[in-house]
């Protein structure tokens, strides 16, 4: 396992990756180890998305979850930077009409905040709804989305 720390506007972002690929992204301090391309890569384009010259993120994923947390997980890699959606409409898109809230769960599951953009899902009624790293930063994601 490689592990790796980011500075970021928003505070450290701390990277972990596989052989395979990046598996989880947070908020926070951890305890790096020796760092790899992925995870140097990863750095350069999470720079590049704070900056605004970046829309989305390319990076191989190692994602461990459920087939339909992992489908959700898919489905909010789609959200255009900008834009939101709400968890009946991600629901409806992965074919599971009325599991709004089973895309909250797997929303809060998610293992690689950021570049997988949970944050871009919004309640029904476009309040913010839940965020398992706080409001206060999906606040300030969603204002970085907007540069």
């Amino acid at each position: 396992m490689y592990a790796k720390q980011v500075m970021t506007p928003l505070g450290p972002l701390f990277l972990r990756a596989t052989e395979k690929g990046l598996s989880e992204a947070y908020f926070g301090e951890g305890e790096e180890r020796e760092s790899s391309p992925l995870l140097e890569e990863a750095a350069r384009q999470v720079s590049q998305w704070f900056s605004g010259e970046r829309r989305e993120f390319d990076l191989a994923l190692d994602l461990r979850g459920t087939e339909f947390q992992r489908s959700v997980w898919k489905q909010l890699q789609a959200i255009p930077r900008g834009q939101q959606r709400s968890y009946g409409q991600i629901a409806n898109t992965i074919g599971k009409p009325g599991a709004a809230r089973a895309v909250g769960s797997a929303c809060g599951a998610n293992p690689i905040i950021l570049i997988i953009p949970c944050h871009r899902v919004l309640a029904a009624d476009g309040s913010l709804g839940g965020f398992s790293a706080g409001l206060d930063l999906k606040r300030r994601l969603l204002a970085a989305d907007k540069l």
